[in-house]
């Protein structure tokens, strides 16, 4: 009879081998995709070459015992990490034309002058005229801060996955929105996988909310939620000047978009903790089509009202939609939704 020692040893190794078995797996995965992902022009040549990786890796982790197989496979997989590390970020790339000019701020005392501001007169979602703006506004008057969330699909995934970005709201001016978003080539559309393998730009796109919220409304036909937020004066001004300084060093030093180190949420995170709005970490800041949640039941919102009634008169979809290109969307979009708390 087996005894409680000989046991516990069994299922340690067991547990061993399968953590084993797993990082193995999860290596040869990632140089696979990263080959796959590369900087090499010709798919074809990708692809191929990602598939030959993966089945020399799996014939030598699995069925060969032989020595030399594991050491050619442990230089080709340093190669490929070398490979992967000399890949870098430009900005010089045959961008979509709604990602393509990166914006710039100058402060001098209160007033913030921001160039290439995003102002797109849209037909449909792939048909609009290319319109970009100067921008002037006065720190002393900026006032608040609105938070939107915008699924682009339904079901499961598209409840748990969305994108959230910002608009700074002004009692002498129209809101600015800034949205942190993946930067694709002409021709590319979005894929998860491929952002974790330095396939997009970073870009902080700066534009009016009848631009970045009506196409999503309007055009994508997403559901889009606006949220107050409870913010004083002073830390909504120190949020956006943080924002500003990362809008000069994105223009100046590109980064690349990575769907779970730098993104959309997770900057807003960081910049919001840098800002004074100290949280730690929530898994909703991953899976950030909850993310409303997790403002709602920290009390970053308004709580007078119940979570789901609030999240209800926060969806403008369809209000959205009715403005149409009203020269008061901003306004419209805000009528259903409780007062702005100011401190």
């Amino acid at each position: 009879m087996t005894s409680p020692r000989g046991i516990l040893r069994g299922l340690v190794r067991g547990l061993a081998a399968g953590v084993g078995f797993l990082a193995r797996a999860v290596l040869v995965v990632w140089a696979s995709l990263a080959i796959f992902y590369s900087n090499l022009p010709w798919s074809e040549l990708r692809l191929g070459l990602a598939l030959a990786f993966l089945g020399f890796a799996t014939w030598v982790l699995w069925f060969s015992r032989r020595q030399k197989p594991r050491l050619a496979l442990a230089l080709l997989f340093a190669g490929v990490v070398v490979w992967w590390i000399t890949i870098q970020p430009s900005g010089d790339r045959p961008w979509r034309p709604e990602v393509a000019v990166m914006p710039r701020a100058s402060i001098n005392g209160d007033v913030v002058h921001l160039t290439d501001v995003r102002d797109f007169d849209y037909r449909s979602v792939d048909d609009f005229t290319v319109h970009y703006e100067q921008r002037e506004v006065r720190l002393s008057h900026l006032t608040g801060i609105d938070f939107y969330v915008s699924h682009w699909s339904n079901g499961l995934i598209g409840r748990l996955i969305g994108h959230t970005f910002l608009s700074f709201d002004f009692d002498d001016a129209p809101p600015l929105c800034i949205s942190i978003e993946a930067r694709p080539e002409v021709g590319q559309g979005y894929d998860p996988v491929a952002s974790l393998f330095k396939q997009y730009g970073l870009i902080y796109v700066v534009g009016d909310e009848d631009d970045l919220v009506r196409v999503r409304t309007n055009y994508r036909q997403e559901a889009v939620y606006l949220y107050h937020l409870n913010t004083s004066a002073p830390a909504a001004r120190r949020l956006f000047l943080i924002y500003l300084r990362r809008i000069n060093e994105l223009a100046d030093h590109p980064e690349f978009y990575n769907l779970v180190s730098n993104n959309c949420t997770l900057n807003i995170v960081r910049y919001a903790n840098a800002a004074g709005f100290e949280s730690g970490f929530d898994i909703r800041h991953l899976f950030n089509g909850l993310i409303d949640s997790y403002l709602y039941y920290s009390g970053r919102m308004d709580t007078t009202l119940p979570y789901a009634r609030l999240r209800q008169l926060s969806l403008i979809t369809a209000i959205a939609q009715a403005a149409g290109n009203a020269p008061d969307f901003s306004v419209r979009i805000r009528a259903s939704l409780p007062t702005i708390i100011h401190h």
